[in-house]
């Protein structure tokens, strides 16, 4: 398998040095708009397989030439979600196949955005699955953690836990800290700003999607490990869109340990316009500049991928399924706990990102040696679980699951 990742970033980085130990691949081409990020990843890990590239990941014929160029089979979308639909097309024009851990953009509804969908997300990519079809080629979309993991543990409660499922929610919690810093997310605030302050969407059969407030329907839930109990409030994500087009559930939710201050401060950035994407003009030394608020706010606060020496804790990604089994209820918790101390000596990546890598390296290594396979436009779901989670252990990160 020759891969064409696309983002050298935490995330970017944290899959070269997964990656990097394992041998299902020939070439990984590490592409960044920063040349020098993509040198630094790729010199991390000193392994001839890797190389480094230059590329405007919104240029879409650049993308598709340096595919070509390269020989490569699969690209890896490790950008945020704004260069989804370039990468995806690019990889389509060269022939490639693809792979994402953020699916396209949704936009909300014009008229009533609590209540109903408008463009929801990877409706843009699901719009084209036929063409990915038609050509025998595979789009493997939200391929991270959540979305990711976490449907794969949907898909596994599905097959091997449940007779019939009521609900599936999945319940990210955390209790990291970052030394020295009143407020330091540990994950892309571009992102975390997007998913947190657009409309949240809940799936319900009879119903369909719908969707909600933002921060709506607070719940305490209880996560294993040590974290303990986190507030976790609906926010919109993956998950709801693409686990009902493979699963049978009656309801599917996503909610997110956010904390009070967190929340307060999103609120305070929608309140003053500065989680906007919409350029605004500001005075420059060289006269009026126009900057994207919400690109200043991510340029404000540290690099999350910088982090890691500084952060204290534990993160957990999981899926809660509630549901029957031989004729009684089952209530029941998959999940991954990664420790950001572990994943620091082990690999020198912080736990956010390099939990968010681990994923898509698994499911590339399914992928090449042929476990998984398909064509289309298809979400973790659509292939078997268990291969995913057994190779998941030999990776050296075990998962687990907690009858509620």
């Amino acid at each position: 398998m020759r891969v064409l990742l696309v983002g050298a970033g935490g995330v970017g980085t944290a899959v070269t040095r997964i990656a990097a130990r394992r041998p299902f691949f020939d070439l990984m081409v590490v592409a960044d708009y920063d040349r020098a990020r993509a040198e630094a990843a790729v010199a991390a890990v000193g392994d001839d397989r890797f190389r480094a590239e230059r590329v405007d990941a919104g240029d879409e014929a650049a993308v598709a030439a340096l595919l070509a160029r390269h020989g490569c089979d699969v690209l890896l979308n490790a950008t945020d979600p704004r260069f989804v639909m370039p990468l995806f097309r690019a990889a389509r024009k060269a022939g490639a196949d693809y792979l994402d851990m953020a699916m396209s953009l949704s936009r909300p509804h014009s008229e009533r955005p609590y209540e109903e969908c408008g463009v929801k997300l990877g409706d843009e990519q699901f719009a084209l699955a036929g063409e990915w079809e038609q050509a025998g080629a595979l789009a493997l979309v939200g391929m991270g953690v959540e979305p990711g993991l976490s449907d794969v543990f949907a898909r596994y409660a599905a097959d091997e836990l449940f007779d019939g499922i009521e609900e599936i929610g999945i319940r990210d919690g955390a209790n990291l800290t970052v030394d020295g810093y009143d407020f330091a997310p540990s994950f892309s605030i571009w992102t975390t700003i997007e998913e947190c302050l657009n409309p949240p969407v809940v799936y319900e059969q009879g119903r369909g999607w719908f969707t909600t407030a933002p921060f709506s329907e607070p719940e305490v839930f209880d996560f294993p490990d040590g974290i303990g109990p986190v507030e976790c409030v609906n926010v919109e994500h993956e998950e709801v869109l693409l686990v009902p087009r493979w699963v049978d559930a009656r309801r599917v939710t996503f909610k997110y340990g956010l904390g009070r201050e967190f929340i307060e401060t999103l609120k305070t950035l929608h309140l003053l316009g500065l989680d906007r994407t919409t350029p605004v003009t500001v005075p420059g030394a060289d006269g009026p500049v126009a900057v994207s608020p919400r690109d200043v706010v991510a340029a404000s606060l540290p690099d999350p991928a910088t982090l890691g020496e500084r952060m204290r804790g534990k993160t957990c990604a999981g899926t809660w399924v509630r549901g029957v089994k031989d004729g009684r209820p089952r209530e029941v918790y998959l999940y991954h706990v990664v420790d950001n101390e572990w994943s620091m000596a082990e690999y020198g990546c912080q736990a956010v990102v390099w939990q968010t890598a681990l994923n898509p390296v698994v499911a590339l290594e399914l992928l090449a040696t042929g476990v998984w396979s398909g064509s289309g436009v298809l979400g973790p779901e659509a292939f078997p679980a268990r291969p995913f989670l057994d190779l998941l252990t030999e990776y050296g990160s075990p998962w687990g699951v907690r009858e509620q």
